[in-house]
């Protein structure tokens, strides 16, 4: 649609354009049911195989065994910096934290607010969190060990996953769960806000390890209980039953696209065509080390601040939007989630190079 601006926000993110259409063409009547889906009881047979048929997608994509479960709730991934601890923790053991970034950071101070034992092994912080620090031993006391997949606000990404034995492996996947092929049998837990690749903000989606269930004690909250919500698949109470509609809708567009091994391929081509572009300037200057740099956000400096406000006061009116960089660090962020197309970053390096020409 002529209308339409190439989107770069960081989250909530870009959709797919067939999905929205085809919420669209729902919206007023769901499947023949005379309603539309926010209208429809979470109770009803038509929302209740919804909910059955989008759990088993959200596995089926990157191959979960049965072994998993898959759990649809609400407060986003800082919700379960807390609903972690609370339901993994272990009398006589400590959790680990890698700290990547800010959110792998809010998630240890999670820990520590709930009085849970916890030390953090390795760190990149010192460094301006350039890198995704992987050497690290995980103690034999660890009650699991979490990662945080993809680091939104400084552009970096595990190349590849720790192997943790018989230690649990909990990952925060919010901002790359969907944007390449990864072993998920690693991984004894993982959760992530659906607002990035693979739906709208609002619903959360955990998958975990069904023996983990058994940890989650009797006495936290029971709106963070995974046993509880397992138990109910996931309609113990009201969830977000419009972003679960559209998970459903974003797991059958990737299978659409020929599956993850595509949408990982299509991902690469992105990432390669900006990396490539600010690799061969000294105008531009990125952040991320390059053995630590991720395909879903790419993050990059100028000479000055205020050549950084001319870039995205320029950029925005040629329509491309969200490429200022978070507002802790500043710089130029552009997110380049399943969704975006190769013709929307090859117009944005486009206006990159005119940019420089310009103002090199």
């Amino acid at each position: 649609m002529a209308h339409r601006v190439v989107n770069f926000n960081a989250g909530p993110a870009t959709l797919p354009l067939t999905v929205l259409q085809k919420v669209q063409e729902e919206f007023l009547d769901y499947h023949g049911e005379g309603m539309s889906i926010i209208e429809m009881s979470h109770r009803s047979k038509a929302f209740d195989a919804l909910v059955v048929e989008t759990e088993a997608l959200v596995r089926e994509i990157v191959g979960f065994s049965a072994d998993y479960q898959t759990l649809f709730l609400q407060g986003g991934a800082t919700a379960q910096f807390a609903a972690v601890p609370l339901n993994l923790s272990v009398a006589g053991k400590t959790a680990e934290y890698i700290d990547s970034g800010s959110w792998a950071s809010k998630a240890v101070k999670e820990a520590e607010k709930l009085g849970k034992p916890y030390r953090v092994p390795a760190s990149s912080k010192a460094d301006a969190y350039k890198y995704i620090p992987t050497d690290f031993v995980i103690g034999k006391d660890a009650a699991y060990l979490h990662i945080t997949s993809n680091n939104t606000i400084y552009g970096t990404q595990w190349q590849s996953f720790p192997g943790t034995g018989n230690v649990p492996l909990v990952a925060d996947m919010s901002s790359d769960f969907y944007c390449k092929r990864f072993d998920p049998n690693k991984f004894a837990l993982i959760y992530a806000g659906a607002q990035k690749n693979a739906g709208p903000s609002g619903v959360t989606m955990v998958i975990i390890r069904k023996d983990l269930l058994e940890r989650s004690p009797n006495n936290i909250p029971t709106i963070m209980n995974y046993q509880i919500f397992a138990k109910e698949n996931s309609l113990y109470n009201t969830p977000s039953t419009f972003g679960i509609y559209v998970v459903n809708l974003v797991m059958k567009w990737i299978k659409e696209q020929g599956g993850i091994d595509k949408v990982e391929k299509m991902n690469r081509d992105k990432a390669k065509l900006l990396y490539d572009t600010l690799d061969s300037s000294d105008f531009y200057k990125p952040h991320a080390r390059k053995d630590s740099r991720s395909l879903m956000n790419i993050t990059w400096r100028l000479g000055s601040e205020d050549l950084e406000k001319k870039f995205i006061a320029e950029a925005t009116a040629q329509k491309f939007i969200g490429l200022k960089g978070h507002r802790s660090v500043g710089g130029i962020r552009a997110s380049v989630y399943n969704a975006m197309t190769l013709k929307g970053v090859q117009q944005l390096v486009d206006f990159m190079k005119d940019f420089e020409k310009k103002n090199g």
